[in-house]
């Protein structure tokens, strides 16, 4: 999870892409979709031919009985938004505690859902007792290298069989198209990404494999690394099925045309990878307004329409989907209601956005 600074290039769909003609313009008022789309969910608009998930906030989801309804009824696929991270796993060295996770993987099955992992290698939201050993030398590299396999085994072989799609690496590559200077890169240099794709599949076979940042919607120096990474993995016969760009957009900032996501997205996929939108969620400087809240329906509809153009994007999942529990007022002052359900779960212009998009879709 991370926010992204969306570069240049606002605009519709291209001309040149036939199914654009299916898809409203990106921002335009929502309803053309048919008269029952305001009544049907997500998932219900969605069918067969993606999954449309939520990341799921462990503590309102057994808390809160509104939400804990809206995610079972509004979607195909969940992610856990924290407690599969690994400061969550292993609080404590050698000590590990899925119970979290286990209870949305067992509610994800009650409600006929699909769960996305995330994630197995991170630079944030590692344990305290790993970073600190790190910093004063108690962990070596050789150490280090140890412990990271016996994490990313233990945990895709606990979830084994249960997990789709795997968010094995994520956030490696700067947003200048430079491998990110982490603990990870200075203590095991980059050869720890092969081997992190190489100990998940050995530990969880069926999974789909993938890398997985923001700021790599469209063609750009940090896109064009990531698609170099992947040549280069693939080289070495390394098991990575997947690119998921996060797509975490602000109004104020331009956005890409659904046909950049669309054509970047397909860059991946002639190398014969998987893509997915991770982890949307369009913020704004507070307070909304109408303008603002037309220009986050655009940002989603764009995020959904280039994942609806591309031809292996089989996944679309928002970072959360009411305001009540978003993470962004936390982490970026004076911004926020980033999601398609205000604080009261209202349905806000971006929802209706993507019920009109699935709705088109689906008649194809």
């Amino acid at each position: 999870m991370k926010v992204s600074r969306v570069v240049a290039a606002a605009g519709l769909l291209a001309g040149a892409l036939v199914v654009a003609s299916l898809l409203p313009a990106a921002g335009s008022p929502a309803p053309a979709a048919g008269a029952s789309s305001p009544d049907r969910t997500l998932r219900d608009l969605a069918g067969r031919h993606l999954l449309v998930g939520t990341a799921v906030d462990h503590a309102a989801y057994t808390s809160d009985a509104t939400y804990r309804a809206r995610v079972s009824s509004e979607f195909s696929s969940i992610t856990a938004e924290n407690v599969m991270k690994w400061e969550v796993v292993e609080p404590v060295r050698g000590q590990l505690d899925f119970t979290a996770a286990d209870q949305l993987i067992a509610a994800a099955r009650k409600n006929g859902q699909q769960v996305r992992g995330h994630t197995l290698l991170w630079h944030n939201q590692l344990p305290a007792w790993l970073t600190s050993g790190v910093e004063s030398g108690d962990i070596d590299a050789t150490e280090l290298r140890g412990i990271l396999r016996k994490h990313i085994t233990d945990e895709a072989r606990h979830f084994r069989g249960r997990i789709y799609q795997w968010d094995v690496v994520n956030e490696v590559i700067d947003d200048d198209g430079r491998p990110r200077d982490t603990l990870w890169l200075r203590e095991l240099g980059p050869g720890y990404i092969a081997d992190a794709f190489r100990w998940a599949h050995q530990a969880d076979p069926k999974a789909k494999l993938f890398l997985n940042d923001y700021n790599v919607e469209g063609v750009s120096a940090k896109s064009d690394a990531y698609l170099a990474l992947v040549k280069d993995l693939l080289a070495q016969r390394v098991p990575v099925h997947g690119f998921g760009a996060q797509g975490h957009y602000g109004v104020q900032y331009g956005l890409h045309a659904a046909s950049d996501v669309a054509t970047n997205l397909g860059r991946f996929e002639a190398l014969g990878l998987e893509t997915a939108i991770t982890e949307a969620d369009v913020r704004m400087l507070m307070p909304t307004d109408t303008v603002k809240l037309q220009a986050q329906a655009q940002g989603y509809s764009v995020l959904l329409q280039g994942c609806l153009l591309a031809k292996r994007c089989n996944s679309f999942t928002v970072w959360g989907f009411t305001d009540k529990y978003s993470w962004v007022p936390g982490f970026f002052d004076g911004e926020g209601a980033a999601n398609l359900l205000d604080e009261n779960f209202a349905a806000k212009p971006g929802y209706r956005e993507l019920q009109a998009v699935l709705a088109l879709a689906g008649r194809r």
